[in-house]
């Protein structure tokens, strides 16, 4: 079993998610042994906070996270959303509670459609808005994603990489969720233009309070963002901590490997695994 670590001290808040002992597999063709992406995985995102998961390519990551939105059936284990725990099918008010955006935001958004199109459709189908007021909506999720309302009448195709991912933002939160899954959202975007999307999340867990679990193989983006962090190998979480903890004493060989991989300032970047390489995983 995975260990997180002990509960906090009594008085902490309830989680707003709590998955417990995920485990997720798949079936390999020609074998009659499943493949384990995900094996007693345990992670925590409270009220208001933003947490971090983090681990390199073919990790488990995303099979988790896309468990936790549930596009995903887990194994075993629990997935427990404000108190409630998440069978193998999902209300609308459960699935409006959880919202995930992309590494790829053209991919999901639909290149016919101009900007107010896809965010009426959504806003229409999940709430109870009609007319004026579904174009107030837009409106009002414009300025919160910090873009001008004139691209309400733009499609994807005549926007940036950093635009359009602005309007998946916005999208997701068209139906206002309390946590957003953010699967690797600055991955494909220039350096440019990463800093302006990951400052727009920190403004909208302090401005909505919004809660966000962030995944990345970037640790210096996490370190920026994140209160804590947990890190997966292998799909085994085996290091998860507040992030000033974990920077300043990693306690995993593995969690000590990717942060030998960060670019520094004073220093050539050492290098973590090499493709394919195996690492002996020490838990704390």
């Amino acid at each position: 079993m995975t260990d997180v670590g002990e509960e906090a001290a009594a008085g902490t808040p309830e989680p707003l998610l709590d998955c417990t002992d995920v485990s997720i597999s798949f079936r390999q063709r020609g074998s009659s042994t499943p493949f384990y992406a995900v094996r007693d995985a345990s992670l925590r995102v409270g009220p208001g906070d933003i947490v971090g998961l983090v681990g390199e390519s073919g990790s488990g990551k995303s099979t988790l996270a896309r468990a936790v939105v549930g596009l995903q059936r887990i194994d075993s284990g629990s997935i427990v959303f404000e108190g409630k725990r998440f069978g193998r099918s999902r209300t609308a008010e459960d699935r409006r509670g959880i919202q995930m955006i992309f590494q790829d935001p053209y991919g999901s958004l639909d290149p016919r459609m101009k900007i107010r199109s896809a965010l009426a459709e959504i806003i229409r189908r999940h709430t109870e808005l009609r007319g004026k007021q579904i174009d107030d909506r837009c409106a009002e999720l414009m300025d919160m994603v910090r873009l001008p309302r004139s691209i309400l009448s733009s499609r994807p195709a005549g926007m940036s990489g950093g635009q359009r991912q602005r309007v998946a933002i916005a999208r997701a939160l068209s139906i206002r969720p309390r946590l957003l899954v953010a699967d690797e959202p600055v991955a494909a975007l220039d350096v440019s233009v990463q800093a302006g999307i990951v400052n727009l999340l920190s403004d909208l867990r302090r401005d909505v309070g919004l809660s966000i679990l962030f995944i990345s193989h970037d640790l210096s983006i996490v370190r920026t963002l994140c209160d804590s962090v947990s890190v997966i190998y292998r799909g085994d979480i085996v290091e998860a901590r507040p992030c000033a903890e974990l920077f300043e004493d990693p306690q995993s060989d593995y969690t000590r490997t990717l942060l030998s991989a960060i670019p520094r300032l004073n220093g050539p970047r050492t290098e973590g695994l090499a493709q394919g390489q195996s690492l002996t995983v020490r838990r704390p």
